[in-house]
């Protein structure tokens, strides 16, 4: 595969990164994605490069078959990538196709033969309600530090008890707390707003009062030990020491705080619909998949129960 960097002309490249701002700006994508989407165009761009024995231009693009974009998943397939990034790395590659389009540069029909690699269903694991309490009540027990355990406390209390994406914890300012909800915003600069019960309502405060740091209301409420802002490998670092302490599963991470916020909320008569505005699901489809986490448990609570189970 020829090195990215030389593996296009000025004029691809040119649209490769006008394409990237309308990513940005218009579409709000996560920058893990942005990065993830361009990295993906750039190896699919040197492949290309590679067997064109040059730059890629805009005729190559014009020749470009079914065939030879099977060949580039085939090889990245080859090189273990999963499923998951494998349909990523397509629907990177067709909405650079599609901006091409719209810009009028090209209309190639190259990438409608191509299907989307089949994903292996795999349901959230969720703690158990005591997990989960415990999860929380125990990280005091691992930090010496009050104000640095009253923080994680309260992150950790933000994933289970407000069900937030431990992005969307680390981003809060203190401008997005009011009295009776959290203004969160999530994937895609959506904005929701989530209510926030007391329990975790006492936990920030006590984070706030300890905290030896006091930033601007617009600034990221969470701060690290040295005041800047506090990175999410902390706090998954601390879950992991909460795993070792409390004999969790490898699957006892904070995004299954999340997912416990939701099973939990299911399992006690929740409403669907209002868990999908709850969670910031954009699909329902995607809310969806709790239905069948909360059979499953139910059914492993059956066959532990009943007597012929």
């Amino acid at each position: 595969m020829v090195d990215s960097a030389f593996a296009a002309d000025d004029f691809i490249r040119a649209q490769l990164s006008a394409w990237q701002r309308e990513l940005a700006s218009v579409r709000r994508l996560a920058a893990n994605t942005l990065e993830a989407y361009g990295r993906d165009v750039d190896q699919f761009l040197g492949f290309l490069a590679g067997h064109a024995g040059g730059p890629v231009t805009l005729s190559t693009f014009k020749e470009l078959r079914g065939a030879d974009i099977r060949a580039f998943m085939a090889q990245r397939r080859n090189e273990s990538l999963g499923s998951r990034s494998l349909a990523r790395v397509l629907s990177a590659l067709k909405s650079f196709f599609r901006f091409l389009e719209r810009e009028g540069v090209l209309a190639s029909e190259a990438l409608n033969v191509i299907r989307t690699p089949k994903l292996p269903k795999s349901l959230p694991k969720a703690l158990t309600v005591t997990e989960a309490r415990d999860t929380i009540s125990t990280t005091g027990e691992l930090e010496e530090r009050p104000w640095v355990a009253a923080r994680d406390m309260a992150v950790l209390s933000l994933c289970y008890g407000a069900g937030l994406r431990i992005a969307e914890a680390l981003a809060l300012t203190g401008s997005d707390l009011e009295a009776q909800s959290l203004r969160v915003t999530g994937k895609g600069g959506r904005i929701r707003l989530v209510p926030l019960i007391d329990a975790v309502r006492k936990s920030i405060n006590l984070y706030i009062g300890l905290c030896p740091f006091k930033p601007y209301p617009s600034q990221p409420l969470f701060r690290g030990v040295r005041g800047g802002v506090l990175s999410p490998r902390l706090i998954q670092l601390r879950v992991v020491q909460l795993r070792s302490a409390l004999g969790l599963p490898p699957s006892a991470t904070p995004h299954a705080l999340r997912h416990s916020f939701a099973t939990h909320l299911l399992s006690r008569g929740g409403d669907l619909r209002a868990i999908q505005e709850l969670l910031g699901h954009a699909s329902l489809s995607t809310t969806q998949i709790y239905t069948a986490v909360d059979t499953d448990r139910l059914l492993e609570s059956y066959r532990k129960a009943h007597p012929r189970g």
